[in-house]
């Protein structure tokens, strides 16, 4: 991902604001009104000191009582309206974010995915804009409130009196001085507790996925050992964390003690040579009071806004992300995009496949892994692609797929350009069945139907039975309606395997490709799957990637890759007479599978 100017990130951000502006004013509003409130509080405290307690009277208190009861209802009222507020537009904003986010990913090619961890990808759909949401609208909003406040406060003591009021704010540079020493100190030592933290979060990740493994090597104790050192590490830097804490807030409290006392003695003498009221004086104390929280507010919240812009920008990056793999405006135009598709212009495929002086290198990589290849696939061939593990069998299919474009030439299908129609039209119409299924969670029935959303009870029964995934869904539970966990945690490799092939028949598709797909499955489970899968291949234009060669004798065409290329073509009995890299690989597995 590419990186981002300070300009481009918020930038984005007040494009997610302005979607809620009429929220945005509504909060600002309030924070406005709260703080003017809290402004002129002081001075209803002031006026009875002053109009009741010193006169000793209780004259015109009911209109007084009145008066205060409807600003402090507004008050109220207000602070509801501003938390409500501010929460939506914190859920709003996390939702937008999100959502933003989550579909840019789903846009994304395969080699995005290669170079960028799931870890890195879901601090930034979670962490990153939880992190801007909360700082920006509540540091957002506090910090309306508290320069209100401020400027309101110094205003009014000015107003009544300057020298008092230089006094009070006397406590503004102690608690800046204080509050920017603590926390280098606090911030510094936040960090090293994270990590810290992140290691025992690891630790214990790891404890508890890898438990077999475990038990198996019998090194309970070593994990015991280091997640002790690790527990101990994080107990001394959190309590080296609260020392500092505990510190930083008793400055605070006896520095705004010694000021509110020089407030007091200064006062004091000025009340007593009756320069001002004792109400006067009440106010100057109930200001000072109130600037300790504004004024570390201020300190903490340049911290944050230095942090969050951090987040903005690795969420703007992702959010500005180009894929590889993309339609041109045109083809979105007719064939719709990955979220709006057009079906009524999608074309039928035949099945014919063509690779054109396809030369092709990896993004990351420097050199061709093919060059200049060529190769004509007609409607309803059966091609096999075999080769030692690594040897880049996948290669041919990531292309004719578009999970990757060809660095030279075109991939055909029925003579047109792949490019020349959307990545969502040729997906529809792949059936593809990987070497590792992955389920949703949810149900079986519910995995089934993201082959055909509207498939009916007898084609979901149809499907289902073709490739014997019937054997594993009779013997669960509550059959279709069982739940398979996370990934398909609660079945195992071969029955996760099953039902990815009952998915992909059930979507009916034009071009098959199996990946080293019945690898997972037992002997007998195999042949049964191989004689479904033969059936479902008639007629239709099928890719196979396989390491056993005794999937592929009846192959149409065989392609042996060694290397990242295609070293030699034909069918199985041809291969076997050329006596070479296919023979040797042949007479290897025929001689494991005889010793075993």
């Amino acid at each position: 991902m590419k990186t981002v100017t300070t300009k481009q990130a918020f930038s984005t951000l007040f494009g997610f604001l302005k979607v809620h502006k009429k929220l945005l004013a509504v909060m600002l509003v309030c924070e406005l009104m709260i703080s003017a409130v809290s402004v002129i509080t002081p001075l209803f405290q002031s006026y009875a000191i002053d109009n009741f307690i010193g006169k000793n009277t209780l004259d015109g208190l009911t209109w007084f009582i009145v008066a205060y009861s409807v600003v402090v209802l507004l008050s109220s009222a207000l602070q509801y309206v501003e938390t409500r507020s501010g929460m939506n537009l914190e859920m709003f904003l996390l939702r937008d974010m999100r959502r933003a986010t989550f579909n840019k990913l789903q846009t994304l090619s395969v080699a995005f995915f290669n170079v960028n961890s799931v870890g890195v990808l879901h601090a930034r759909v979670m962490s990153d804009t939880e992190k801007i949401g909360g700082t920006v609208v509540w540091d957002g909003n506090h910090g309306i409130r508290n320069i209100v406040y401020v400027v309101g406060a110094v205003a009014v003591m000015f107003s009544l009196n300057a020298l008092l009021a230089l006094c009070v704010l006397t406590i503004v540079p102690l608690i800046v001085l204080t509050t920017v020493f603590f926390q280098r100190k606090l911030i510094r030592l936040n960090r090293k507790e994270r990590e810290i933290n992140a290691k025992l979060t690891a630790g214990f990740n790891e404890g508890i996925t890898g438990a077999p493994t475990t038990k198996s090597l019998a090194i309970e104790s070593k994990l015991d050992t280091s997640f002790y050192l690790n527990t101990r590490e994080m107990k001394a830097k959190s309590l080296q964390l609260v020392h500092y804490r505990s510190l930083f807030y008793s400055i605070i409290t006896f520095a705004s003690s010694l000021a509110l006392a020089a407030v007091l003695w200064y006062g004091g003498v000025i009340t007593l040579e009756q320069l001002i009221g004792i109400g006067t004086l009440s106010v100057f104390m109930t200001y000072a009071q109130g600037l300790v929280a504004p004024v570390q507010w201020a300190i903490y919240a340049i911290a944050d806004i230095l942090g969050v812009k951090v987040n903005l920008e690795r969420v703007t990056a992702l959010l500005n992300t180009e894929s590889d793999v993309k339609d041109t405006p045109e083809v979105i135009e007719k064939y719709g995009d990955g979220f709006n598709h057009k079906r009524e212009n999608w074309e039928k495929i035949e099945g014919d496949v063509e690779f054109e002086n396809v030369s092709f290198k990896y993004p990351d990589g420097e050199e061709y892994v093919l060059e200049n290849f060529n190769l004509k696939v007609p409607r309803g061939t059966n091609v096999a692609i075999v080769g030692e593990t690594g040897a880049g069998k996948s290669t041919l299919v990531n292309l004719l797929c578009r999970f990757y474009e060809p660095t030279l030439g075109r991939v055909l299908i029925d003579g047109r350009d792949v490019r020349e129609r959307s990545v969502g039209w040729l997906h529809a119409n792949i059936g593809y069945v990987l070497q590792s299924p992955h389920l949703f969670s949810g149900t079986v029935r519910e995995n089934l139907l993201y082959g055909k959303a509207d498939a009916t009870e007898e084609e979901l029964a149809a499907a289902i039975k073709s490739v014997n995934a019937d054997k594993v869904i009779d013997k669960l539970e509550n059959g279709l309606d069982s739940f398979v966990g996370e990934g398909g945690g609660t079945l195992s490799t071969g029955e996760k395997q099953l039902i990815s092939f009952a998915r992909a028949i059930l979507a009916d598709p034009a071009l098959f490709i199996l990946d080293e797909a019945t690898s997972s499955i037992d002997t007998l489970t195999e042949k049964l799957v191989q004689d479904a899968v033969e059936k479902l291949m008639e007629n239709r234009t099928s890719f196979i990637i396989a390491h056993r060669l005794s999937t592929v004798k009846t192959a149409d065409i065989i392609l042996v890759v060694d290397g990242g290329k295609i070293i030699e073509r034909g069918t199985h009995s041809e291969l076997l007479k050329q006596k070479g890299h296919y023979y040797n690989l042949y007479l290897k597995q025929f001689k494991e599978e005889n010793e075993k």
